[in-house]
């Protein structure tokens, strides 16, 4: 990935996040109390092949959000994390056309290949209970942490979302390894 795609992935998912908390962390601690609730992914706690960069800002997401979290306790704010699985966007579309304009033609274009196969097969509705959510279905999810009065540090939906971060807390990283390997060699058939 050209080192401007890079860039901007961090501006945007991490740099510009973590400028507007900047903006409203002074009222929150002020009023002693507010809710930050960042939109992360499972992306942020499992990677896989091709999505490096990516996977890259949502872990430093992740990780700014515990530190924040702990920071900013004592003024009685929250910090929550949505972590959503697929959901029914133009993202699975317009990541495979990045990642084939990227990586498409040189030595990683069979991976390529196979992943943006993937990403766009993944992303196609009427997978039953492995399709993608609702933006409806995570609005629902962060409409839920904004309003309980206790949440949760971490919210994963829909089920695939929870499964996957189960499997991937579950297997060493060589189990892990395999199963993605194996799954895009049956792609790369």
């Amino acid at each position: 990935m050209p080192d401007e795609e890079a860039r901007r992935q961090f501006d945007v998912n991490v740099f510009g996040l973590m400028d507007l908390t900047r903006q409203v962390l002074p009222h929150m601690r002020a009023q002693r109390h507010g809710r930050i609730v960042n939109i992360s992914s499972i992306g942020g706690r499992m990677a896989t092949p091709m999505g490096g960069w990516y996977h890259a800002t949502k872990f430093a997401l992740e990780a700014l959000s515990d530190a924040l979290r702990t920071e900013v306790k004592p003024f009685g704010i929250d910090v929550v994390v949505i972590e959503p699985g697929l959901v029914s966007t133009e993202f699975g579309g317009i990541a495979s056309e990045k990642l084939l304009a990227a990586s498409g033609n040189g030595p990683y274009s069979e991976l390529a290949t196979a992943m943006a196969v993937g990403m766009e097969a993944f992303y196609r509705p009427g997978r039953g209970p492995m399709a993608p959510a609702s933006p409806d279905a995570i609005a629902r999810v962060i409409e839920d942490a904004l309003q309980t009065k206790r949440p949760k540090t971490r919210y994963a939906a829909p089920c695939h979302a929870k499964l996957a971060l189960f499997f991937r807390w579950l297997l060493p990283d060589c189990l892990f390894d395999k199963m993605v390997i194996k799954q895009l060699n049956r792609r790369m058939k």
